[in-house]
């Protein structure tokens, strides 16, 4: 997802620079396309002479095909298992090597893969990643040895943290149809089937240079990128991929609850998550008022639930708001509390309703949004400093339908919010029946 704090670097960068909402740019990137269709995006930063380079490709555990759940995320793994020319395990111990260094990541909507390293070595790690774009080699028992690898991972960061198991029923129940509900990396029991087919058929299907995004940020600018984009990535023939076809959300019925009990949790925690438009889904243009309801919300300790819960009516620790708007499809709003010592959940849920209602009810105020909207550019004032901060801010605005404009014109589009359009948002998304609540609760043993 793209924070608030990634967006609002275009807000800061605007204000520095005295320009008008018109004339703003926040990243100020160029842009080609190769032949084969591969889009390229550079961002030009001359701070040191180091670059990030990052491939994203269009496809997510949203893909996936029923009952194949986690094949994303386990291609990525299997991505650093090497090809004809780089053995398994190479890839990141050659990256090392020439000073650099490298992950990769999946969500619902992409996956991507990066290495951060000095200007003087992008052309060898372009070399290597477009390498595994066309011509990944999978053994049948570096497959399963992986296998075993993420079932293991899901069992640390899933399967033994309850916030993590709660997270994961939660989405389940909002989600009724669409893929969403299903966990990145995956149902453990579908885990367990994937193969070495299923990994081939999943990098047949959708690693292909057309539908991937080249996006090199630092030290560098197009002019000098594109020999080297068009003598690696640009060799690799484009191949045919299918439409991103998913099932959709019937319309809500009826609100949810989902409890989890468990000895481990110390802090109890509760937390409601409502459907609700992305930029590009259905009720986008409510989008961009839902990000300053997020902040009016749960903005930092002077926000409305901060506020009442944790310093006025002395019911909670901490509490906040959060809200996603870079999905390809619907996408979420929520918030979160945790209560003090002493205090029962139910008395806490009963004070965060009494703050929605009025929200819902009253509205809130024109000096409230211009507030939110200071704060989010109070936020971000070191953001354009990252060379990742604008490499990952366009990879996932293109994976998700989005477009270069999206990004540079955001400084206006937020800008331009009004209250009246923050209320008609709460009164759209903040419906019970679009909602499902979650209680982490600490169960005592017998």
């Amino acid at each position: 997802m793209i924070s608030t704090f990634v967006r609002a670097v275009a807000v800061v960068l605007l204000l520095a620079a005295g320009q008008t909402p018109a004339a703003a740019r926040v990243f100020d990137p160029e842009t080609f396309t190769l032949a084969n269709g591969m889009q390229v995006v550079v961002v030009t930063n001359r701070r040191a002479p180091i670059v990030t380079h990052m491939v994203w490709y269009r496809a997510g555990a949203g893909d996936e095909v029923q009952g194949r759940s986690g094949i994303a995320h386990f291609l990525e793994h299997l991505m650093f298992k090497g090809t004809e020319e780089v053995g398994p395990g190479e890839f990141s111990r050659i990256v090392a090597r020439n000073g650099g260094r490298d992950n990769a990541f999946t969500s619902h909507d992409y996956t991507g893969y990066f290495q951060n390293v000095a200007r003087d070595r992008l052309e060898a790690v372009m070399r290597l990643e477009s390498d595994r774009m066309a011509n990944l080699s999978l053994r049948e028992d570096e497959v399963l040895s992986e296998r075993d690898v993420i079932l293991e991972e899901r069992r640390q960061v899933i399967d033994s943290r309850p916030p993590a198991r709660l997270r994961e029923q939660l989405f389940a129940a909002l989600f009724l149809n669409h893929p969403y509900g299903r966990p990145i990396i995956g149902w453990l029991h579908e885990m367990r089937t994937l193969t070495r087919q299923d990994a081939i058929d999943w990098y047949r299907r959708w690693y292909a240079p057309n539908n991937a995004v080249l996006i090199v940020a630092g030290d560098i600018s197009a002019a000098e990128l594109r020999p080297l984009a068009e003598r690696t990535y640009g060799a690799i023939p484009a191949r045919p991929v299918p439409a991103r076809a998913r099932p959709q959300e019937p319309p809500p019925q009826t609100a949810r609850r989902v409890e989890l009990r468990d000895e481990r949790v110390q802090q109890p925690n509760f937390s409601r998550l409502w459907l609700a438009p992305s930029y590009r889904s259905p009720g986008g243009e409510h989008a961009y008022a839902l990000e300053v309801l997020a902040d009016i919300l749960g903005g930092g300790q002077t926000a409305r639930l901060p506020r009442a819960l944790v310093e006025e009516r002395n019911l909670a620790v901490n509490a906040g708001a959060f809200y996603d708007p870079d999905a390809l499809d619907q996408t979420t709003f929520g918030i979160s509390a945790s209560p003090r010592p002493g205090v029962d959940i139910a008395a806490l849920e009963a004070a965060v309703d009494e703050e929605l209602a009025r929200v819902v009810a009253d509205g809130v105020s024109p000096g409230e949004v211009a507030r939110a909207i200071q704060r989010m550019q109070d936020s971000a004032v070191f953001g354009r400093d990252s060379l990742q901060t604008g490499a990952r801010v366009f990879g996932q605005v293109l994976t998700t339908g989005g477009t270069i404009e999206d990004v540079e014109q955001w400084p206006e589009r937020i800008a331009a919010v009004t209250a009246e359009q923050v209320n008609a948002a709460a009164r759209a998304v903040l419906r019970p029946e679009a909602s499902v609540t979650g209680l982490l609760l600490p169960r005592v043993r017998r």
